[in-house]
């Protein structure tokens, strides 16, 4: 396994240093609203970052990234307020799509459509998601009804699209529809009078800008050379991105939950009650107690599922192991944050309220628990039918 470098450390501990003392004081920004904070203040941010010479940290100049371990340390450093990952442009879905036009794209299309992400200037929505009451592709992509048919030397899509982060505002997208030879992928310029926002939808995680949009895809014609690979090939990158992303997401939320967790603790030991500081009392002492073990096991399970896609496996299995038990463990941490904190944890006067309902949303997004058990589970059976086999005893 591969250890953590200097390099990656000392980036973590800049960004660290940036989140905190220069990102943090906006979280109380009059352009931060319920579909995420505004375009403006994210330029704004970036251009701070820019500065400061901390923006996409975890891809170096020549184009190369840090190993997912050292990802780990500085994503986790960006996510101590929910507008870092934001700032230094690590944030979902611009941080995955970056991550998949980096393995698949052609030069040509890396210069296009990379470039603009990296250097901050541009956001992009990934479309993949699919109405549910339509019957579309959600927890199981296989669904998918939206359609690509080639016409001439042009691709012409047509569809509806739901939950799709960011559409709203982005300059960049990666459609993915379905052709007689499987799912595709495509980039697209935005926005394009083919793809109609019909509504943005109201959630409970407010730091996304642009929020999360319903969309209309309405004869959407690109050129071939716009597709992202081959034909057919789409959920084989869809699983080139959505391992590493998922724990990317892993990564972030363990930033902010340790930030939680301080300013809890900061409350715990001020407040008084009963004659005593609060951090004094059995009941809340033991929870905050609870929230460094969970921490802790978030942070090595983390690090565990990156080692094992630093060798280069899909890591299907193991991330989500991973986002299971990280989403599962930072809601409890996030949850024990508020109740220590009493009538000010549901308040806007920290952001402890806020990670609260981000991390209630995680457990759906990227594949809800109950999603990546059953998963697990079949991989399971598939193990035991294969030991089995080999053991010549029949089931």
């Amino acid at each position: 396994m591969s250890t953590i470098s200097h390099e990656a450390r000392d980036i973590a501990a800049r960004v660290e240093s940036f989140v905190r003392d220069v990102v943090a004081p906006f979280e109380t920004d009059a352009r931060c609203s319920a579909h995420g904070p505004s375009d403006d203040l994210v330029q704004d941010l970036r251009n701070l970052a820019r500065d400061a010479g901390v923006l996409t940290p975890h891809i170096r100049p020549d184009g190369s990234h840090l190993t997912q371990r050292e990802t780990a340390v500085v994503l986790r450093a960006s996510g101590l307020s929910p507008l870092g990952p934001l700032a230094v442009n690590v944030a979902a879905p611009d941080e995955g799509n970056m991550f998949l036009i980096g393995k698949v794209a052609s030069p040509e299309m890396k210069a296009r459509f990379l470039e603009p992400l990296v250097s901050g200037r541009a956001r992009s929505a990934f479309f993949m998601t699919e109405p549910a009451e339509e019957g579309g592709a959600g927890s199981d992509p296989s669904m998918m009804k939206t359609t690509c048919r080639l016409d001439g030397n042009h691709w012409v899509i047509n569809g509806r699209k739901a939950f799709i982060t960011g559409a709203e505002g982005a300059d960049i997208g990666i459609v993915m529809a379905k052709s007689e030879d499987g799912a595709c992928m495509f980039l697209v310029d935005l926005p394009d009078p083919a793809i109609r926002i019909d509504r943005i939808l109201n959630t409970i995680d407010t730091s996304m800008p642009g929020g999360h949009a319903v969309v209309t895809i309405e004869n959407l014609r690109l050129p071939a050379d716009q597709m992202l690979g081959d034909s057919g090939e789409g959920f084989k990158y869809a699983q080139v991105r959505l391992a590493p992303a998922r724990l990317s997401h892993c990564m972030r939320w363990l930033g902010a939950c340790t930030r939680a967790h301080e300013i809890a603790v900061a409350y715990a030991v001020k407040r008084q009650a009963f004659g005593k500081p609060l951090i004094d009392h059995e009941g809340v002492g033991f929870m905050l107690a609870e929230n460094q073990i969970a921490l802790k096991q978030a942070e090595l399970m983390i690090d565990w599922c990156a080692g094992v896609l630093d060798t280069g496996v899909l890591g299907a299995v193991e991330s989500s192991m991973a986002k299971v038990a990280v989403s599962e463990g930072l809601y409890a941490v996030a949850d024990r944050c508020v109740q220590v904190m009493g009538g000010t944890g549901v308040t806007d006067d920290t952001i402890v309220g806020q990670v609260f309902r981000e991390l209630r949303a995680f457990r759906i997004y990227d594949g809800p628990t109950e999603v990546h058990k059953w998963s697990l589970a079949k991989a399971i059976k598939r193990e035991a039918r294969s030991h089995a086999e080999a053991a010549g005893v029949s089931q």
